[in-house]
């Protein structure tokens, strides 16, 4: 059992004053909207309804705690979370890319994402979540270059892979490793980006991409001994 199975809801913050004042390493997801974020971190969590995707395009416009440890396993559980306890935060940022949001509220929303993910020092990766079939968009690589300056992780999940057939998989994959190896410091070294192909449908890369995010974020799944009675 995943140690990412324990995800509970913790916190939404719409303001950067109110992020926690937690210093446990924290994950980022991002995304464009539509491209399965909301359903990527539900099936890594084993959780149906962890993450809410907006019926509105654009309307969800908080960042999202979900902590790892401190609690039960299981949402229906209504016990508090022991803070002290957690060991990671799963961040689900808003999704990004309609024009249908509001000025006012679009610049609030960006200066949110764009403060956070630069200057959140418990922020260890970032998941970069794109559909397969329309990668690296304006706004993806727009987070990109806001993120690398930080010399952080980045993992790209590309979602949907189960609407490419293989020769369109096999050219996704090497098309986006191109795209992130363009991305070098100032004395030339490669970030540290990668990238897989992912299917919440078909289950393509759940178990690359749980593997992934828990060493991102320190912890060994191996430490995942979590009672099933606790479900």
């Amino acid at each position: 059992m995943s140690l990412l199975w324990q995800a509970r809801f913790f916190t939404t913050v719409n303001h950067l004053r109110d992020l926690p004042n937690t210093q446990v390493p924290e994950i980022a997801f991002a995304g464009r909207s539509n491209a399965g974020k909301s359903t990527a971190i539900n099936i890594l969590c084993n959780q149906k309804r962890l993450a809410f995707a907006s019926k509105t395009p654009g309307r969800t416009q908080h960042i999202n705690y979900f902590s790892i440890g401190g609690a039960h396993v299981g949402q229906h559980r209504k016990d508090p979370t022991k803070v002290d306890e957690i060991t990671a935060l799963l961040v689900d940022l808003p999704g990004y890319g309609y024009a249908e949001v509001p000025g006012e509220a679009k610049n609030h929303w960006n200066e949110l994402l764009g403060t956070y993910i630069q200057q959140r020092e418990q922020l260890a990766a970032l998941v970069l979540i794109m559909d397969a079939r329309r990668p690296f968009t304006e706004l993806d690589v727009q987070m990109l270059e806001w993120f690398a300056p930080t010399g952080k992780p980045v993992h790209c999940l590309l979602t949907k892979a189960d609407k490419l057939n293989r020769n369109e998989s096999t050219n996704a994959l090497r098309q986006a490793r191109t795209v992130l190896q363009s991305y070098a410091d100032e004395e030339g070294q490669a970030f540290p980006f990668s990238v897989q192909l992912f299917s919440a449908l078909k289950r393509v890369g759940l178990d690359e991409a749980n593997d992934r995010i828990l060493d991102l974020l320190g912890l060994s799944d191996s430490s995942a001994a979590v009672d099933d009675g606790d479900q």
